[in-house]
This record gives C-alpha cells, structure tokens and sequence, in this order.
C-alpha cells in the first residue's frame, strides 16, 4: 500500500535544532518509528519531535559516539538507520532502503553524503564522495568515538545507491565555531589518550591539511567556499595539535 510504514526505525541526536529538525523529519516521515535523544535543546526542538510523533529522550551530553549508541539501542525495528539533524534523506530512497532490509546482502550499508555551503553543492575539498554507514542492523555492532564517530560491526558492509544531503554550516563564521570546538574536544581526546605534540606538529598538520584540500582534493573548483574550507579545515588541524601542546604545557607546571 502506498502509505504503508517502512519497518525502519530512525535515529537522530539533537541539541537545539528547531531550524533544521522539522525538514529532517519530513525527508525520513515513510519510517515506522523515530527515535529523538535530545542532550537539553533550549529552543524548540523537543516540542518539535514530539509533535512529530517521535520517541523523545532527553538525556545529558556524553560525546556523538555513546549517544548514537543510545538512540539506537531506543529503537524497536531490527533496522535503524541513523542521519543527523542537520541532514536530510534525498526524496525517493524509501524504496530502495524497504528494499535492502527486506533482503540484506549485509549488516550494515553506506550511503553517500551530499555536503552544502551557502546553498551550493561542494563537489570537491575532500568533501565528495563522502559516505558514511548509516543503515545497520542495530545488533550488528556499534559507534565507536566521542567525536567523528564511526560504526563499527564484524560483518560484511555494503555500499547503498541512496544519498543524504548535508547542511552542516550557516556561512563561514559557523565554520569557524565549529572549528574551535571540535579542535578543543580532539585536543582533550588526543591528551586523555597520551599523545604529544611538539612546538612543530601544530605547523606541520596544518599547512599539510591546507595542501591536501585545496590541491589534491581541488579545493580550488570549489571557488572562495573551497579555499575557505581548506583554510578552516587547515585551522582546526592546526589548532587541535596546538591546544594538545598547552595541555602538556599545564601539566609541565603542575
């Protein structure tokens, strides 16, 4: 029947998505369960899902890979196919994703990741093709990571003909936020796990990423948001190393 719920669950973490939340939940709407875990969103996210007709849980923040976890484990479908909220699935992968759980030629499946800067498609700087698996059998393994989290499962994975598209940043002072606090949380990560930097590793990474993306990955087809996203990519490479160099310098004055 046309109208007929896909036995899927999806799976999304929130913290003050009110903007991008109702455009997610209408592109994954074919779904038979949505679960939301909110970590405290003071906007209108939660009222949002809820009047969605989402499965709300609100629970304190504990890193993008053990929250994941926890939406997923929320979930009643034995599939469940986890997207972000500032994301959104291409119109017409209902079908093709009813079709791969109905015969699963695997446990776990990517897709592939449609990044937009400023309404534009950005088909270089390292940012296509970007897949990701997001469609997993929920018993098949797990996200592993506070940050850049990757599902981790011991059985075969396959590659899935179904895109999601990406809208990560309002503009570039967006970038440069989440360039901050991304760069602060690895630092903390990379200390926590007893990695070093030298006064040189912060130069080294930096100008390394900066070639990378705009040379190599042709950055520069992407126009001015291509040479800004190597410029801020470089930034959050160069700065991570160097805020793991002052944490080692803190504890030197211990």
């Amino acid at each position: 029947m046309p109208n007929e719920k896909v036995p899927l669950s999806v799976a999304v973490i929130t913290k003050n998505e009110e903007k991008n939340l109702p455009r997610l939940l209408e592109s994954v709407s074919f779904a038979a369960e949505i679960v939301v875990v909110d970590s405290g969103s003071s906007d209108r996210t939660v009222e949002i899902a809820k009047q969605a007709g989402c499965r709300v849980f609100v629970e304190e923040w504990k890193g993008y890979g053990p929250q994941k976890n926890s939406a997923v484990a929320k979930c009643v479908q034995d599939w469940v196919f986890i997207i972000d909220a500032d994301e959104r699935l291409e119109k017409g992968a209902a079908p093709r994703l009813a079709e791969a759980i109905a015969r699963p030629a695997a446990v776990a499946f990517t897709v592939n990741r449609k990044n937009f800067l400023h309404g534009r498609w950005i088909r270089h700087s390292g940012y296509w093709p970007d897949r990701h698996i997001r469609l997993v059998r929920k018993d098949s393994g797990s996200f592993q990571g506070a940050i850049h989290e990757q599902w981790v499962t011991g059985g075969p994975v396959r590659d899935l003909d179904v895109c999601v598209e990406h809208y990560a940043f309002s503009g570039y002072t967006d970038m440069l936020r989440t360039m901050d606090e991304y760069s602060t949380v690895i630092a903390r990560d990379l200390h926590g796990r007893g990695r070093r930097a030298t006064a040189f590793t912060p130069l080294y990474h930096g100008v390394g990423m900066f070639l990378k993306i705009y040379l190599l990955e042709r950055g520069f087809l992407d126009g001015l948001d291509g040479l800004v996203t190597a410029v801020t990519k470089a930034g959050g490479s160069f700065f991570k190393y160097a805020k793991l160099r002052e944490l080692q310098r803190q504890d030197e004055k211990r």
